[in-house]
């Protein structure tokens, strides 16, 4: 051993801390705190180090003491663990990786807890049952041992865990009180039973866990499978006689005039002979009798600009906006029109959002196309250009057209986004 060699092997305190955070060592930190990590902070097994140079085999060999002259070389961490105790060093392997920063985690035992904290949160969910009038329904033991096995609690913290999984057996038992299989026939508001359960009406909006916990055991009872869309949560939820929010969502429409006798329909038809637009809920949906004469042409368009526009200009034609998404009350009202024989034409924005909606619309109700063609798009754009309309640009992920195959291509060799108001004329002309 070199003069040099033996000075690195018992330096000082602070020499002894500037030679172990060389660039050449860090590599072999790195890879001895994964393993620690690994091994519940114990130093045992082996790293390997491979691709190693120069300055990283002059560092290895005077830390370990023995040359290191190859490009890859095995270590022993318990033999690193001893060189470390017994160099100026002073300290263990996982001792000189706290001191090097940042702390060490033992994910042996951090699963270990995540376990045994699932293990609880799923004995505590069973004696919530027992406690209840689910302890009686059939399908509880299912229920249970899918949210085990889908580990949806699994990625919660533990708190939250626990307390959703109570919330979620409360409204569940409040839902199915008897051994029946069917619930009992006194009917929830969604907001009422959310409120009763967490203190928020919003507890069971779409989307929240409780939500998803609550319908799959509704599923379950009622032997049917999970739903994947709005629609059908919607009327998942119906069987279980709790009625959803049917009023905060609208479809606007102008120039509806259905033929029914009743004073909903006569409203609509007054609104429509005034000019007015009108927002109609899901739950006026599910009551109006949206009979029209068959063959009614339905103008749809996707911007709400449009229908205050047409409705200022006195225009008559009918007209459902799906204000920028075809939600659930826009495919209600557009499913009842085409069932009363309608027929549809659609005009949206020129963007890529904009055709993947028009690909709905299309495809859902055979839709043409209202002025959505290519060579509408080029003259658009070209009058915009002749305007000195400031340009906006096309971005996102191209989207090919159904209605016509050379509409994408204009549009992506062009590269700008028209937004339905640049047609706003032209569309008015159309309505009549």
């Amino acid at each position: 051993m070199t003069g040099r060699e033996r000075a690195h092997e018992h330096p000082p305190a602070d020499e002894a801390l500037a030679f172990l955070t060389r660039p050449g060592l860090t590599r072999l930190w790195t890879a001895a705190r994964t393993r620690l990590e690994r091994n519940g902070l114990r130093p045992a097994g082996t790293i390997r180090l491979e691709h190693l140079d120069a300055p990283e085999r002059e560092a290895l060999s005077l830390l370990l003491s023995r040359s290191i002259t190859g490009p890859t070389t095995t270590i022993r961490l318990p033999d690193l663990d001893t060189r470390l105790r017994t160099s100026a060093v002073g300290r263990g392997l996982a001792s000189t990786l706290e001191e090097l920063g940042p702390p060490l985690t033992d994910r042996r035992a951090v699963r270990d807890a995540a376990a045994a904290e699932r293990a609880r949160v799923s004995s505590a969910a069973q004696t919530e049952v027992e406690a209840t009038s689910l302890s009686a329904q059939p399908w509880t033991a299912q229920w249970l041992e899918e949210i085990r096995r889908g580990g949806t609690l699994a990625r919660q913290d533990p708190k939250s865990a626990a307390t959703v999984i109570t919330q979620a057996v409360q409204v569940l038992a409040m839902l199915f009180p008897g051994t029946a299989p069917r619930p009992a026939p006194a009917a929830w508001g969604r907001g009422e039973l959310a409120t009763r359960a967490t203190g928020s009406a919003h507890g069971l909006d779409d989307g929240t866990l409780l939500s998803r916990l609550v319908l799959r055991g509704i599923a379950l009872a009622n032997g049917v499978e999970l739903p994947a869309d709005a629609p059908a949560r919607r009327a998942l939820w119906r069987m279980a006689s709790v009625a959803p929010d049917e009023v905060s969502s609208t479809v606007l429409t102008l120039g509806l005039r259905p033929t029914g006798g009743t004073w909903r329909e006569a409203a609509l038809r007054e609104r429509a002979d005034h000019h007015m637009e009108t927002h109609v809920t899901l739950r006026e949906l599910r009551t109006l009798r949206l009979e029209v004469p068959p063959g009614t042409h339905v103008r749809v368009c996707e911007n709400p600009r449009v229908v205050e526009a047409a409705a200022d200009t006195g225009r008559t034609a009918p007209l459902v906006c799906t204000s920028g998404s075809a939600t659930t009350v826009v495919l209600t009202l557009l499913d009842a029109l085409a069932a009363s024989g309608c027929t549809f034409a659609y005009h949206g924005d020129f963007d890529w959002p904009g055709i993947a909606l028009a690909n709905r619309i299309t495809h859902r109700y055979g839709a043409e196309p209202w002025r959505m063609r290519a060579a509408d798009y080029e003259y658009l754009a070209a009058r915009t250009q002749v305007y000195g309309t400031p340009q906006v640009a096309l971005v996102g992920t191209p989207a090919e057209a159904v209605w016509d195959a050379e509409l994408a291509p204009t549009m992506d060799a062009l590269g700008i986004a028209l937004h339905e108001e640049a047609a706003l004329d032209l569309l008015l002309e159309d309505l009549g």
